[in-house]
């Protein structure tokens, strides 16, 4: 790829899939997600929806293992956006590298706060003299930001380590819950709740509520390109990426169906845990009782903090790829690794930092933290998009081991038709009467991210940056190789 190696080949293909696998985490993502499905469509949209989105995922994510096999470096995305591109190639590829770059940082705010919010649930269900507050909530997200940096920083075989942990903990905790939910309860729905629709958005439309349901799919299945930023530390990348790419979404709509169906299922007082501040935290205590929930709580929150932890690892190997190419502030800082380590140390805390500023406005509004992460999923979204149009613009294309042959195309069209639709989803107002409070500011937060890239460009960026720099013929950049 015109690259010197500096990152060691220590991930092997079940490590490469495993951190795939936790960020899109079933579990995170589904409890974290789950009162806005009984609000918008009921388990009609939390069941069919999970499996028509799911199925809409598989195109992207074939799609994106396509492009994956063909480059498989750290700068995955943007890298190759800048080399699909006929024209303008540094602009596509500084477009792509910037939404990516911050759809990751949002996406590690977002997920530890989420993990620092059920910490203080668990607390408070053990302790009810505790009283949360959302600087609380704050602080203990610093906490888990500095312990994942620590975990980053100190060797890639710890990271691999957490995330075969993780893998376990995601697949056990899953029957555990389960089993609970089947086992303990007296009673279930019956099989024909699944198809109970509810609308509690505010608005009178069935299919635009239905249609925002489809959002706690979506937001479950994101940072799957995780397999494609680790590549450059993982052998036999060009087959062993791809593949992680499409057994962690396959895996994971299996999976989380069958979670999905438990939770639906031991719903009781449907309206009382709908309008719950956490419905599935309600649904467990009226199931199974406090006990039991407490318990099944703590698998929640350890699902949360190893999606965190890989969202963090996936973002720092994005930062040093983009840094290479010259293309952040600092880049010379951004790129170096560790001589003892072999890992982007200084990358690992600049990804900290930047996803803990995401975090700090929470300190006195959770409409201004939710503003700034909201651009998430359509950041990465988006940056998925970009390569996948670019590689159908093209009239031939040179794949690598893993392809899907004259599939490539059609596969392409439809992820990227998926990608525009749950992107203007994501937009939308999710909640009437539309207040301050309930305004969805996913548009606002996008739009002053491209204004920012877009000058930036304009100003300084356009004359020195092209795109992805080769360092070289293959055989110089084999002799500039520290490993």
């Amino acid at each position: 790829m015109g690259y010197p190696r500096k990152l060691t080949r220590r991930f092997r293909a079940f490590d490469n899939f495993a951190i795939s696998f936790t960020i899109i985490n079933i579990i995170s993502g589904i409890f974290s997600s789950f009162g806005l499905g009984m609000n918008a469509g009921g388990p009609r949209v939390l069941v069919f929806g999970w499996i028509g989105v799911a199925v809409m995922v598989l195109f992207v994510g074939a799609a994106m293992g396509e492009i994956a096999s063909a480059y498989p470096t750290s700068g995955a995305l943007y890298f190759s956006a800048g080399k699909l591109a006929k024209r303008h190639r540094g602009a596509w590829s500084w477009y792509t590298g910037w939404l990516n770059f911050v759809g990751q940082v949002g996406g590690t705010a977002a997920t530890d706060f989420a993990a620092a919010t059920f910490i203080q649930a668990f607390v408070a269900m053990q302790w009810p003299h505790y009283h949360a507050t959302t600087q609380r909530t704050v602080l203990i997200t610093a906490v888990i930001l500095l312990l994942q940096a620590l975990a980053n920083t100190y060797t890639v075989q710890l990271v691999a380590l957490l995330n075969r942990i993780s893998v376990w903990w995601l697949l056990v905790g899953m029957v555990v819950i389960v089993g609970c939910l089947i086992a303990v309860p007296s009673h279930h729905q019956p099989l024909s709740f699944v198809g109970h629709f509810a609308n509690n958005t505010g608005f009178s439309s069935s299919l635009y509520a239905g249609m925002l349901g489809l959002l706690v799919t979506s937001w479950t299945f994101t940072g799957f390109d995780g397999s494609f930023h680790m590549s450059e530390e993982t052998v036999q990348a060009t087959v062993n990426a791809p593949k992680g790419i499409m057994r962690a979404i396959g895996y994971s709509a299996l999976t989380g169906l069958i979670l999905m169906l438990a939770l639906v299922f031991a719903i009781r007082d449907y309206a009382g845990e709908a309008s719950d501040a956490a419905p599935p935290v309600r649904i467990l205590v009226d199931a199974l009782g406090d006990g039991t929930a407490k318990l099944l709580l703590l698998i929640v929150i350890g699902a949360m903090l190893f999606c965190g932890l890989a969202n963090m690892t996936s973002n720092t190997r994005q930062i040093f790829a983009f840094s290479r190419d010259g293309a952040m502030p600092g880049s010379r800082w951004w790129h170096t690794v560790s001589p003892r380590t072999r890992t982007p140390v200084k990358a690992v805390w600049l990804a900290a930092v930047c996803s803990l500023i995401l975090v700090v406005p929470g300190w006195w509004s959770d409409t201004a933290f939710y503003a700034v992460v909201s651009v998430n999923v359509v950041g990465l979204f988006l940056a998925y998009a970009v390569p996948i149009f670019l590689r159908l613009r093209l009239e031939t294309f040179e794949p690598g081991p893993w392809n899907l042959g004259r599939y490539g195309k059609p596969v392409a069209g439809v992820a990227v038709v998926w990608i525009v639709l749950s992107s203007v989803l994501f937009m939308l107002p999710q909640a009437s009467p539309i207040t301050a409070k309930s305004f969805n500011y996913a548009p606002v937060a996008l739009g002053a991210v491209l204004v920012i890239a877009t000058v930036w460009w304009f100003a300084t960026a356009r004359r020195r940056f092209k795109g992805p720099v080769s360092y070289g013929t293959p055989d110089e950049v084999a002799a500039m190789d520290l490993i």
